[in-house]
């Protein structure tokens, strides 16, 4: 069995707060309405018997041995009580549009405890009938009892009242129950979900469950839904916001892993499509840029490759279109963006066998010339499961980031896309977590002021 992290599954409960104050909201209408409009209202009216030895034939004195047969009696006599002989009586006799069933579920009979007394309660409509019914019961009862035991001992000590109140109002303790039912069973369905669901989300251990590092945790940003939706150049526009100063960290750990080894390649791909890859690739080239390098991002994506959109440039003379032409022409494939130091070569004309390009012996040396040319190469790659594009890349390049998606990505799928690429000694240099939801977690207040700067 999987081990739950309570603090995981707290910080995962927040995300459902307002579901779980919606079903708290829900059962509470539900309650009320039904005590309102449907719950039938009740009235209750009860009569105390006592069973005492009171045969005028015999003795006056009560032993203790007939209170001992008295007590024994008690259940005997409150089967007596429900039975048809008693309630078809008084059915008769009071002329009640009730069946002998319907009563039985409406008269309650209990023994006061440690006394041979009797408390026998009518529920009914009619705060009248219920007082009726009730000393009526206490009668009929009396008299079968006499002819049964041939006994004098049942004695009424309290005659059944009209009710004034409704017995059946539990409004008030409906409604808790409501609460608690709304607030345990919305967590309890929540429990299963979040123990049943395989997807990355962040937490203290997420680095030991995917065996990778998380080299950076990029939050959701909430300036395209202000400024439109097609603001994803965010370290352009807003290089102060919380989403570029997680670019940022990531430049950073990147050029950190230099000390030992060369880093001018990078791949970036994922597990499934709509991670944000190709955001986070556009993104941390124009952070290289600002750090004062020269940045080629390429576009390897050759199928759905976008980085044309983002950059609002053409794709004609992409790298599909170069990789079946003479690559001594690369440069003129090459195109400027509005960001000084940052070129971007598009993905070109969809092509037939994009796998069998990628792999060629062009594209290779095309990597090589153009390595000698900027600091750093950015490929776009495709996701990799399902498509050979990107292991084959990885194998060009000096690292792969994998991106994947807060609360999406399946962890079963990226074990799937990590062993892919181990397979062909690819350089993993971890993972990066995109659009991590920033109000389910703590995150810095430095961050935070920035934000606040860029408004």
């Amino acid at each position: 069995m999987e081990e739950i992290n309570i603090k995981d599954f707290l910080e995962y409960l927040k995300k459902y707060i307002l579901i779980i104050l919606a079903v708290i909201a829900i059962f509470l209408i539900a309650v009320v309405l039904y005590d309102k409009n449907i719950k039938v209202p009740m009235y209750s009216s009860s009569t105390t018997i006592v069973l005492t030895q009171t045969n005028q034939a015999q003795e006056t004195t009560i032993t203790q041995n007939d209170l001992q047969i008295n007590s024994k009696l008690v259940s005997t006599y409150s089967e007596i009580v429900k039975s048809k002989l008693v309630l078809q009586q008084v059915i008769n006799d009071l002329n009640l549009d009730y069946t002998y069933k319907e009563l039985y579920k409406n008269v309650f009979v209990e023994n006061v405890q440690n006394t041979e007394i009797l408390k026998v309660s009518i529920q009914d409509k009619d705060a009248n009938n219920s007082a009726m019914i009730a000393n009526k019961i206490a009668k009929v009862f009396s008299k079968e009892v006499s002819k049964i035991y041939e006994l004098n001992n049942v004695s009424i000590i309290d005659k059944a009242q009209v009710p004034k109140d409704v017995s059946n109002n539990t409004l008030k303790r409906d409604m808790i129950l409501a609460i608690f039912a709304g607030i345990f069973g919305s967590i309890a369905v929540i429990f299963v979900i979040y123990y049943f669901d395989d997807t990355i989300k962040l937490s203290e251990n997420l680095e030991e469950e995917i065996d990778m590092p998380v080299v950076a945790k990029v939050f959701k940003s909430d300036i395209s839904s202000k400024n439109g939706p097609n603001v994803e150049l965010l370290l352009d526009k807003y290089p102060k916001s919380v989403v570029s100063e997680s670019i940022k960290t990531l430049r950073t750990n990147l050029q950190f892993s230099e000390v030992d080894e060369e880093l001018k390649t990078l791949l970036i791909t994922s597990s499934i499509p709509n991670e944000g890859k190709s955001f986070i690739s556009a993104n941390l080239a124009i952070s290289f840029v600002q750090a004062g390098k020269k940045v080629l991002i390429i576009d390897c994506d050759m199928r759905k490759g976008r980085q044309h959109k983002i950059f609002k440039t053409s794709n004609i003379k992409g790298l599909s279109d170069l990789l079946i032409d003479d690559i001594s022409n690369y440069a003129s494939y090459i195109k400027k963006t509005h960001i000084n130091n940052l070129y971007l070569m598009t993905r070109g004309t969809i092509p037939p066998n994009p796998s069998e390009l990628l792999n060629s012996k062009k594209n290779k040396l095309l990597i090589e010339k153009l390595k000698n040319k900027f600091h750093y190469i950015i490929f776009d790659g495709v996701p990799c499961n399902g498509l050979p594009d990107s292991i084959i890349m990885a194998t060009l390049v000096d690292k792969v980031l994998i991106v994947s998606r807060d609360g999406s990505t399946p962890k079963s799928v990226l074990e799937t896309t990590k062993k892919s690429l181990e397979k062909v000694n690819a350089d993993i240099a971890g993972v990066i977590l995109n659009d991590i939801n920033k109000k389910g977690y703590l995150y810095s207040k430095y961050y935070s002021y920035y934000e606040e700067k860029e408004k």
